[in-house]
């Protein structure tokens, strides 16, 4: 099973960290306005490092003067399923997967926006239309951890 969690992450600014599992690890997206179950709405997602498997369960505090530092919460979690090769689909700049998460569900997209890969490529993720659409902003319905409960302010 591949999985992906959704870090709602008040560094510098407030963003979600994006990330699925592919080949081992988990790729991951700075998605500064969260992601979207509205496939009218493309939202910007700027790749950044890998991270290991195990960081899909970190909430708590990034101590001050460390990379990332400020409050993460685990946003969302679950299982993501790839129609084919995922590898593959990250090298071509074109990734299709299906999240079935608390909060994230049914069929999404990551498109590459330019020639370049790695860190701080730009990218956008975007809803497929399926039967999990929703019009209602889910990151402002449903602002807590699916782990703790908390909201990030508290």
């Amino acid at each position: 099973m591949n999985q992906f969690v959704v870090q709602k992450h008040r560094a510098t600014t407030l963003h979600y960290d994006f990330r699925i599992q592919i080949e081992g690890i988990l790729k991951s997206w700075a998605v500064p306005r969260g992601p979207s179950l509205d496939p009218t709405q493309k939202r910007l997602a700027v790749e950044t490092e890998d991270h290991p498997l195990s960081y899909a369960h970190f909430e708590g505090q990034i101590p001050e003067g460390s990379y990332g530092a400020g409050e993460v919460i685990v946003w969302d979690r679950g299982e993501c399923l790839y129609p084919s090769d995922p590898l593959h689909q990250y090298r071509q700049g074109k990734i299709k997967f299906i999240l079935k998460g608390e909060k994230l569900k049914g069929e999404f997209l990551l498109l590459r926006t330019g020639p370049q890969s790695g860190p701080k490529s730009k990218w956008l993720l975007m809803k497929r239309d399926d039967s999990h659409i929703s019009y209602e902003e889910i990151t402002r319905s449903k602002p807590s951890s699916v782990i703790s409960l908390r909201k990030l302010e508290d």
